[in-house]
């Protein structure tokens, strides 16, 4: 076989590319998320939420998030959470600052029952001016209300302090708590590592009490979502979760209303 020679162009300068074409044509499109961009805001110490949410938001076409993280401490209290408002607004800035967003969810339960839901949606508004915006306690309530439950069995891995914090923000918004059941770790490193199992079995011992028409599981380190679905079959109501309720809150309020199958009945409501 031949070789193809190239020969040397006299007046090409040393260094310089053979070809070097510095207009070439290109096209634009709506880039990712063409239906729905979601800004979502992680904690420093969370293993798993983009996880969970990649899995139930991956196969929805045309939808993507986009995430930056905030400092937090793993010790989880009252203080510590009270902490995280003050970089709420900077780390909505850190997504996408010139791009096009459609809501934007803060993710932490508990930080959200002490900071106040009105001033966390402030902090995230200050970055982006009148934007959608949910948190998963906000969605946790607006999914236990698109279900129609009454009373549900709240399973945490807090402390009791912030339980009662967390069951009195419930209960002011017309869903009653009769039923609590908490694993007693302040260490968020520590919950990311609670198995799926240890949750799926607490989850079901709290759901079967007679008291309740559904199950909230809070905490965006808990891995639940791939559970709902073995939780509701066994207890035969509802089941959602912090990071559960808060994309599917996310797609609905960016006016995403597929129905998605393998996740419970919340992704079909």
């Amino acid at each position: 076989m031949n070789d193809a020679v190239l020969t040397r162009d006299p007046q090409r300068r040393s260094g310089e590319p053979l070809v070097n074409r510095k207009h070439m044509r290109f096209a634009l499109d709506d880039g990712l998320g063409p239906r729905a961009r979601i800004g979502l805001i992680v904690l420093a110490t969370d293993n798993t939420m983009e996880c969970e949410w990649r899995r139930i938001l991956g196969p929805v076409a045309g939808v993507a998030f986009y995430e930056s993280r905030l400092h937090n401490s793993p010790d989880i209290t009252p203080e510590t959470l009270a902490e995280m408002e003050k970089d709420i607004e900077g780390a909505t800035r850190l997504i996408l600052p010139n791009g096009r967003m459609d809501v934007v969810a803060f993710g932490c339960t508990s930080g959200t029952c002490v900071i106040g839901e009105d001033k966390v949606f402030e902090k995230i508004r200050a970055a982006r001016p009148g934007i959608a915006c949910t948190t998963p306690i906000t969605a946790g309530v607006a999914g236990m209300k698109a279900l129609g439950l009454r009373r549900i069995a709240l399973l945490t891995p807090y402390v009791d302090s912030i339980n009662q914090i967390m069951r009195g923000f419930i209960e002011a918004r017309g869903v009653e708590v009769p039923v609590v059941g908490s694993f007693n770790n302040g260490d968020d490193s520590e919950v990311a590592r609670m198995t799926p199992a240890c949750v799926r079995d607490a989850a079901i011992e709290l759901g079967r009490h007679a008291a309740v028409d559904g199950v909230f599981v809070s905490c965006t380190s808990l891995r639940v979502a791939e559970i709902v679905e073995e939780v509701e079959a066994a207890i035969g109501k509802p089941v959602s979760s912090s990071n559960h309720a808060m994309a599917w809150h996310a797609l609905r309020l960016a006016g995403v209303e597929d129905r998605i199958g393998g996740w419970g009945r919340l992704f079909a409501a």
